[in-house]
């Protein structure tokens, strides 16, 4: 059973920069694509970004495209979520999640991830 646990979460100034780290235990993450999420106040969650398994193949949604970056480190079982030029509009609890199939590069919707960590807290002020 693997165990995910967010990191890195603060309070920052529109137009900074945060870097989140994703660690599992439990098992190896290298056989699954992994993806970040957030859930803003209100608001459903939502997908972010996610990594295939390699770190090979990334995804963004539109929004954070040439501002997040996402990386893995398969020797450290960790993820990482590199946040740059933030908006108050990315204030939200990031979550980290492992796609439900080994070998996979998988989708973008909620249900088909799992393993979901605490979260962490990002806040963006203006």
């Amino acid at each position: 059973q693997v165990q995910l646990a967010e990191s890195g979460g603060g309070l920052v100034q529109a137009g900074g920069s945060l870097t989140l780290s994703c660690a599992a235990s439990g098992r190896s993450l290298n056989t699954y694509t992994m993806a970040w999420f957030r859930q803003a106040p209100g608001k459903e969650r939502e997908f972010v970004a996610r990594i295939s398994r390699s770190g090979g193949s990334t995804g963004y949604i539109d929004s954070v495209k040439g501002r997040f970056t996402i990386s893995r480190d398969n020797a450290k079982n960790t993820m990482y979520l590199q946040m740059n030029s933030l908006k108050p509009e990315d204030t939200a609890v990031y979550y980290c999640g492992k796609f439900r199939s080994s070998f996979n590069w998988g989708t973008t919707f909620e249900a088909d991830f799992d393993s979901w960590g605490q979260g962490t807290q990002v806040t963006v002020s203006s």
